[in-house]
């Protein structure tokens, strides 16, 4: 089980719940088709954000496997919201979990996405004592690869066309690295 106590704070960033005032930075993040263009889903207009908002705030612990925490991230020095976090309970008997991370395009290429992935791993292996903690992305997405790579993760598959996602084959790449190594390495 993992409650955090909020907000958590970084060098450059703040990581806390989402709430109801969110809904217009959040909004302009999820409507960019460049920010939804390796993901699930489609950009989204205002009611299909406001309904991932509210599925955001209610994801702030994780009490049993499945559940995800999402942590909003703002800029420590302004308070704008530029993107999230989430750290996902895969599995209690395996202990694995999978993290992940959104960032507004304005804010790609200055190591924001890897201080909040330390927070995550950080969550995962010492807060949940997750055994193993998985990156999953779009084979294309290559700098969100480079991203998992510096937060010490190792690539462990690459699965060809793998998905069916918005009408073309898609394929993986998965990144992992266990608690022990994260560790090591701090």
């Amino acid at each position: 089980m993992l409650k955090p106590s909020f907000p958590i704070r970084t060098a450059r960033l703040i990581l806390r719940p989402y709430t109801p005032g969110d809904l217009d930075a959040l909004y302009a993040i999820q409507s960019l088709p460049q920010v939804a263009r390796y993901l699930y889903w489609e950009p989204r207009d205002r009611e299909q954000t406001r309904q991932s908002l509210e599925a955001k705030m209610a994801q702030t612990a994780l009490l049993e496997e499945g559940q995800t925490l999402t942590l909003a991230a703002e800029l420590a020095a302004t308070g704008e919201l530029i993107g999230d976090g989430m750290l996902n309970w895969c599995s209690r008997a395996h202990r694995g979990g999978e993290i992940g991370y959104i960032l507004h395009p304005a804010h790609h290429g200055r190591g924001y996405a890897t201080e909040m992935g330390r927070v995550l791993l950080e969550l995962g292996f010492d807060g949940l004592d997750l055994h193993r903690i998985v990156g999953r992305l779009d084979a294309r997405n290559e700098a969100s690869a480079r991203v998992l790579e510096r937060l010490g993760m190792r690539r462990e598959a690459h699965l060809v066309e793998n998905e069916f996602v918005k009408g073309e084959w898609a394929s993986e790449i998965d990144y992992a690295i266990l608690q022990r190594e994260w560790r090591a390495a701090r």
